[in-house]
């Protein structure tokens, strides 16, 4: 949420480019290749917060690795709806909304609330970005406000409704086990 958030701010005050014209990536195989690398790395990041190996790291791990899969699917049923074609750079940014959706909750939520989390953040971040861009009219070439900020958000709203203490004891229930208030913390 930060690194969105800072990204929506930093484009606003330093304002669009002078020749702005529709980004495309240079190289689809290098990002690609940039998008697995960063899939792969978020095993570590969300998989090592515990400090500790153990049944918790397994499922943080899997949670992760199915809410990316969520994410990538969902922005490529979005395009194949709404533009009758996906894409691949379309897909692993979705995937990348979908990882940045369930780092909040992925060591307190079950796995099929994992694939709700992710499958939900993809279409929140391709909306944000083609409605809260679109409007506002701001220049952030990699979308870092749409993925990572609204996806983020999103995450963290959904850590309120789907965590259980039946997947880490240390956290509490959400919405949905019974506890309106860790909903009300969340947002």
């Amino acid at each position: 949420i930060t690194s969105g958030v800072a990204a929506l701010v930093a484009a606003l005050v330093i304002g669009p480019r002078k020749r702005h014209t529709e980004e495309k990536p240079h190289n689809i195989v290098f990002f690609l290749f940039g998008a697995a690398t960063l899939w792969f790395g978020w095993f570590g990041f969300n998989g090592g917060s515990a400090l500790a190996s153990g049944s918790l790291t397994a499922l943080v791990i899997l949670n992760t690795h199915v809410a990316g899969a969520a994410g990538g699917l969902a922005w490529l049923m979005i395009e194949w709806s709404i533009r009758k074609r996906p894409t691949l750079v379309g897909t692993a940014t979705g995937a990348i909304a979908g990882l940045v959706a369930i780092t909040p909750a992925a060591g307190f939520v079950t796995v099929p609330a994992a694939l709700v989390i992710g499958f939900v953040g993809a279409p929140v971040a391709y909306f944000s970005i083609k409605c809260i861009k679109a409007r506002l009219k701001y220049d952030d070439t990699l979308d870092a406000f749409g993925v990572h900020g609204m996806a983020g958000i999103w995450g963290a709203i959904a850590t309120g409704l789907f965590a259980t203490t039946s997947v880490n004891e240390a956290g509490n229930n959400g919405l949905l086990y019974g506890n309106a208030e860790q909903l009300l913390h969340q947002l």
